[in-house]
């Protein structure tokens, strides 16, 4: 699979996650806290293989425009795993503090999938070839296992 149709699948995966928990109700409380550890260890897998092999491909092949791209998209991710996550992860998934957060999060994320389905992977497909973007998807692949294999057995 190539890097960009990886990342997708990505994407409507954490999607679908993020809608499910968003409107969960503040009595499913197992449910939420479930939802909550599957998106957290999808997140990290994502954004770990997009920050140490897609985004420095991508930085590298471009110009000044694909390093605004590359250094907002890092923000995005420190702004959703680093400050919103851990706050959620922190909250009573009882209380409708939960279902702000939860909104929350699911804002920041679909944002940032939106500008990287729009504008990050249409520059890539320019910029990278077929043959660079799955060499790019196989590396991704085989660290994204990597990844899941350690924050299953951690949890």
């Amino acid at each position: 699979m190539d890097a960009i149709a990886l990342l997708k699948q990505d994407h409507e995966r954490v999607k679908s996650l993020l809608e499910e928990l968003a409107t969960s109700t503040t009595r499913a409380v197992k449910k939420r806290r479930e939802l909550l550890q599957k998106i957290h260890v999808n997140l990290k897998a994502h954004t770990t293989i997009e920050e140490e092999i897609f985004y420095p491909a991508f930085k590298a092949a471009g110009k000044k425009d694909e390093a605004t791209m590359y250094f907002e998209a890092l923000e995005e991710h420190r702004a959703a795993e680093d400050l919103v996550l851990p706050d959620l992860m922190d909250t009573d998934p009882a209380t409708e503090q939960f279902s702000g957060r939860a909104k929350v999060l699911k804002e920041l994320i679909e944002h940032h999938i939106e500008e990287e389905d729009g504008e990050m992977f249409k520059e890539a497909k320019k910029l990278l070839d077929k043959p660079r973007l799955a060499e790019l998807g196989a590396r991704m692949e085989a660290r994204k296992k990597d990844i899941l294999g350690e924050l299953t057995t951690a949890a």
